[in-house]
């Protein structure tokens, strides 16, 4: 079998890459061991966060970082024999949280938020996924003065990007959202945000509409990839495919693949874990709610109000420990009425993230038929799309539509293992 790109991994990433390289006339294979979107990508907040700022920074004030020690953290937990493994990458991590680097970050990654919306808008309208779009805005509620107070360097660069928000007082809020408890003193409402009511659907939505293009979904490892000559060739249920490129989207698999090439990007695993319930009486939401101080989210879903946890440091392979669960749910039932689990336990799932909260999008360096569309953190879901439109631009030689070179993997040094 032969085709031209072979896509390796099929969560958002991997499937918009491939929809992307479709619609340009790429006869295009997408590759994994399971279906779309069906990893990773199912467990997100399903938040398109096109006005995002900064990303979530490193804690800098010492309160915040005892409680993460003292393992009562609700935004973070971590696994103690994997400190060491992840000790360097914190360190890198913590220093490009600094204010100047944090600017830095927002700026760089401006062109990929400014493109994340109407990327997906252009995907949905024509994959038959407009039905999970809500442009309904997402709230990020504030306990405290001193919290929302860390807010202002992040607002005076919106402002500078020229973000629309709204400041919001308790009854403001609850005007949008009558089902909060006045347990909160800020909110900021991020108007222009969208978000959808199932991630799972719309990977779904995408790869059908890649098939219905002439794409194909074949179920395949993708660690059985061999290069020979100007071929790459890679074993799946229907048989050896091969095809003159690939991009490998794997998440956080990337380094298991690039370890045969004795290559290696500084990604680590942030896990993260979700549940949804029932709201009690006649409670709903709108529209997601981040408590920034509680550490989790609430967002509505088709399955029920999901709640997400925050971040866990541990190995990506390590049994579930769904302590943050314990921790966030007072305060999430005390901000909104939460009612019986939908699921009998949560899920899990893991986010590739790299120290300078910037994906790789571009040429595996070394290796000019291999592209590399990786890291996406927090923003895998946002920015899906408009990385398989850079990805799709770059390989075709069309002109991007903004500048790849702050998203170059060359910019890890070193690269080589």
């Amino acid at each position: 079998m032969r085709t031209d790109v072979i896509v390796l991994g099929a969560g958002i990433i991997g499937t918009s890459v491939a929809l992307q390289l479709a619609k340009r006339g790429f006869a295009v294979a997408l590759v994994d061991k399971r279906g779309p979107g069906e990893e990773t990508s199912y467990g997100n907040a399903g938040i398109i966060e096109g006005e995002t700022i900064f990303p979530h920074p490193f804690p800098s004030d010492a309160g915040t970082l005892l409680r993460v020690a003292a393992g009562r953290a609700p935004e973070a937990n971590y696994h103690l024999a994997y400190l060491p493994r992840i000790a360097p990458w914190l360190l890198a991590y913590r220093a490009w949280s600094s204010p100047q680097r944090l600017i830095e970050t927002a700026k760089l990654m401006r062109p990929l938020f400014a493109h994340a919306l109407s990327e997906h808008e252009a995907l949905m309208a024509e994959s038959g996924a407009e039905r999970y779009l809500h442009k309904t805005g997402w709230l990020k509620l504030y306990r405290s003065d001193h919290a929302f107070g860390a807010t202002g360097l992040e607002r005076r660069v919106a402002d500078g990007f020229g973000l629309a928000y709204r400041l919001l007082d308790v009854d403001g809020t609850r005007a949008l959202e009558p089902a909060l408890a006045p347990v909160f003193r800020h909110a900021v409402f991020w108007e222009h945000v969208a978000s959808v009511s199932n991630p799972l659907a719309v990977t779904r939505a995408y790869a059908q509409r890649f098939t219905e293009l002439g794409g194909r979904v074949v179920k395949g490892d993708a660690m059985t990839l061999r290069r020979g000559g100007q071929i790459c060739r890679v074993e799946t249920s229907e048989g050896s495919l091969e095809a003159g490129h690939a991009v490998i989207t794997l998440g956080p698999w990337t380094n298991d693949f690039l370890r045969a090439l004795r290559l290696r990007l500084p990604l680590a695993v942030k896990r993260g874990y979700h549940r949804h319930f029932h709201p009690r009486g006649n409670a709903s939401l709108t529209r997601p709610v981040l408590d920034a101080e509680g550490g989790y989210v609430l967002a509505p879903m088709e399955q029920g109000i999901r709640l997400t946890t925050g971040v866990e440091f541990a190995d990506r392979d390590a049994p579930p420990t769904p302590v943050q669960f314990d921790r966030v749910m007072p305060a999430a039932k005390r901000l909104f009425p939460l009612g019986a689990a939908v699921e009998p336990g949560p899920w899990m799932g893991s986010r590739p993230c790299l120290p300078d909260s910037r994906p790789v999008i571009g040429q595996a360096p070394g290796h000019p038929w291999l592209w590399i569309a990786a890291g996406h953190a927090h923003w895998g879901l946002t920015l899906a799309p408009a990385t398989g439109r850079l990805v799709a631009e770059m390989l075709s030689g069309a002109t991007p539509f903004c500048d790849p070179a702050p998203y170059r993997a060359e910019r890890f040094d070193p690269l080589r293992v």
